[in-house]
């Protein structure tokens, strides 16, 4: 028997959030790719360059709780509209930047623009798949930063080398408006989507968790910060996102301080971000897996959180070598593990909270993440340039700490998120 329409439209519905996030993410590293260049076209030092970032990451971290919210309020299709819109509209502008603060400016700006992407496309999960596919679905768009990031290389440095920097910033967000096209036409919620059945349309909602007996009205934030499971989101974000907002930010100023040429050393940008788009789709697919063999979703999804925490510790053994392929390779294994664990994080508000708290739950957790971003970029800035002054290895340190915090928010993750009946009665009661 085929499978019905709705089926193969909600995977549709996937492929095209995982195609906003490559662009997302094509926008987002530019500037990083262009970082070593532009430091030396406007003198801009380590921590010159982190103040930017930093900028980047105030509008992000507390953009996500605030446009969290408003996903919720205005719902996902209007909500990712405005997003990719405003955020392509900021790329495109980037060149009328003239030096630190402008950039800084511009990058503050395209934060905010992009700081609804994930929770709204995790809000769109929550809305169209079932539990058993939704690390698989999470995993799909969540894959196309990494896809993106090891795009971007290849795509921004041969504009650059053509053109120069200005249209490596504008031929990105040019790519948000073509998509844009292709999601108005497309997406719609399930309970008023134009392209299926009315028995296709009670089949996706009967896939829904039961939500029937919680109220409908959407709890204050410091409502859902009472909740233990809420902060199990957060610290998720917070103690992962920054190792992996390092390697997309500082991984080529990363090689040029151990001493290679970047343009000789594209493999080595190129490779994690592959290893992490593999990890994305081997922790969806695992939880999916465990939980069709009868095993319980929550510990299905734990079992993934301990071996991204395990596996994120490969950062450390990087400070013992300079050999280019063993560096990438420890680098390609920890991304690998961060995606697993990442794809759980953003997994965790559709399994725990109803839709209508979804994105907001998920946007806590990305304003936790942007905080612990911000303190360790600014930490990162410091560091390298204290540690150039003096002639040492500026980097190690960083590695050591990106090694061992993941681990410390896998133990903290097991000890908040509490998935048993008893539990989950209680957290229905308080929503």
């Amino acid at each position: 028997m085929p499978r019905p329409f709705a089926h193969s439209l909600r995977w549709s519905i996937g492929a095209l959030l995982f195609t906003s996030t490559v662009i997302n993410y094509l926008d987002r590293q530019t500037l990083s790719i262009l970082a070593p260049f532009l430091k030396v076209d406007f003198h801009w030092s380590n921590t010159d360059y982190a103040a930017i970032v930093i900028a980047f990451r105030i509008a992000y971290s507390l953009g996500q709780t605030v446009c969290g919210r408003l996903i919720d309020r205005v719902g996902t299709r209007s909500g990712i509209t405005l997003t990719v819109a405003a955020y392509s509209l900021v790329s495109i502008f980037t060149p009328l930047a003239q030096g630190l603060r402008s950039f800084a400016f511009f990058r503050f700006l395209l934060g905010a623009g992009e700081s609804a992407n994930w929770p709204a496309a995790t809000k769109a999960v929550s809305e169209w798949f079932p539990k058993s596919e939704r690390g698989l679905a999470t995993a799909l768009f969540d894959s196309g930063s990494s896809i993106g990031g090891a795009i971007a290389p290849f795509l921004i440095l041969g504009i650059y080398t053509r053109w120069g920097w200005r249209p490596a910033f504008i031929v990105p967000g040019l790519l948000g408006f073509v998509w844009l096209v292709a999601w108005r036409w497309l997406y719609y919620p399930p309970q008023s989507h134009p392209f299926i059945s009315a028995e296709e349309r009670n089949m996706l909602l009967a896939d829904r968790p039961p939500i029937a007996d919680l109220p409908k009205e959407r709890l204050r934030w410091r409502e859902l910060l009472k909740i233990p499971q809420t902060w199990g989101v957060i610290v998720a974000r917070t103690f992962t996102d920054p190792v992996w907002f390092f390697i997309t930010d500082w991984f080529p100023i990363y090689l040029i301080a151990k001493g290679f040429d970047l343009r000789g050393s594209l493999i080595a940008v190129w490779v994690p971000f592959i290893a992490a788009d593999l990890g994305n789709f081997a922790g969806g697919a695992a939880t999916g897996y465990l939980i069709k063999r009868g095993w319980p979703v929550g510990k299905s999804r734990k079992a993934v959180v301990v071996a991204g925490g395990f596996g994120m510790m490969l950062l450390i053994p990087t400070i013992f070598t300079s050999n280019l392929y063993v560096i990438t390779a420890l680098f390609a294994l920890a991304t690998f593990f961060y995606a697993s664990f990442s794809t759980i994080a953003h997994v965790l508000p559709t399994d725990l909270f109803p839709s209508h708290l979804v994105a907001s739950v998920s946007g806590l957790g990305g304003t936790g993440s942007g905080l612990g971003t911000i303190a360790a970029f600014f930490l990162v800035g410091r560091l390298a340039d204290a540690h150039r002054a003096a002639a040492t290895h500026s980097f190690d340190s960083i590695l050591i700490a990106g090694g061992l915090i993941p681990f410390a928010g896998m133990l903290l993750v097991l000890l908040l998120v509490r998935n048993n009946a008893a539990t989950e009665r209680g957290l229905a009661r308080r929503i």
